[in-house]
Formats: structure tokens, C-alpha cells, sequence
């Protein structure tokens, strides 16, 4: 097994890891089918389907840089807290059930998204660009949880 390899399998890998754990955490506290929802809200079944994708383009955006020798600490540092703001948001909107409080707190994993999009774009263009489906679904689950929020209050 080469190196290149490895270290794709191993960034794809700890995030793919992380939303597992979570989901096995919150699996008994999943409520969304009996909430009130937004207009446009997905079936249940598409979101574990989509974000195993968007784990996936995760850790390979980040196996680019790590395999260029283009990871450093400002790059460690906001790639891991988006990861641990991310892997926190379940947790308070499942398990919890802080539908307001995950709103702001998806605000700011949001916005960390956004910073680490920008510092992967300084290093490498595709490992940037492959955090962007990342980004658009996160907004579009700010836009859901707000939603949620409003109509089961």
C-alpha cells in the first residue's frame, strides 16, 4: 500500500468516523419525522446518504493536502474545529433537542466552513472547491433547522 493511499484512507477515514460515531450516538433521539418541517425538507433517509458523501469529499480534500506536503497548523486548526462544530451539532439538535442553540451553533460551523474553504484555496484550488457541496449543505440545514425551529416552538 503506498503512502499517497494511506493518507487518503486515513482522511477519509477520521471524518467518515466522526459522523459514524455521532449518528450512532443520536440514532435512538432522531425525532425528524414527527417534526413540523420547512418546505423543502428532504426525506430522512437522504441525509446519512449525503453527508457519508460530503465525509468522504472531507477527507479527501484534505488527503490533497496532506499528500502535498501543504498542511500546517492554521490548516490542522480550522479543518479539526469545523470537524468537532459539526460533530456537536446532532448532539444538540437530536439528543438535546436545543433547536435554537443549534441554529446559532450551525451559524458558526458555517462560517468556519466558509474560513476553511479560503485557507484550503490558498494551498490547493481542488482541495478548496471539494469542501464547497460541504458548505451549500450546511446552509441548506441552517436553513431546515431554522425551520424546525419555528414550527415546533
Amino acid at each position: 500500500m503506498s503512502k499517497k493511499f494511506k493518507t487518503y484512507l486515513k482522511s477519509i477515514l477520521v471524518p467518515v468516523l466522526v459522523g459514524g460515531v455521532v449518528g450512532f450516538l443520536i440514532s435512538g433521539s432522531i425525532d425528524y419525522n414527527s417534526l413540523e418541517k420547512p418546505f423543502l425538507s428532504p426525506p430522512s433517509m437522504t441525509f446519512p446518504i449525503v453527508w457519508t458523501i460530503l465525509y468522504i469529499l472531507m477527507g479527501i480534500s484534505y488527503g490533497i493536502l496532506a499528500n502535498n506536503s501543504l498542511v500546517d497548523s492554521k490548516i490542522n486548526s480550522i479543518y479539526y474545529l469545523q470537524l468537532f462544530f459539526n460533530a456537536l451539532w446532532p448532539i444538540a439538535f437530536f439528543l438535546l433537542k436545543w433547536r435554537f442553540f443549534a441554529f446559532i451553533w450551525i451559524i458558526i460551523l458555517a462560517i468556519l466552513i466558509i474560513i476553511m474553504i479560503a485557507r484550503f484555496y490558498e494551498k490547493h484550488k481542488t482541495s478548496a472547491w471539494l469542501q464547497v457541496p460541504y458548505l451549500l449543505w450546511t446552509l441548506f440545514a441552517t436553513y431546515l433547522n431554522f425551520g424546525v425551529y419555528l414550527l415546533n416552538r
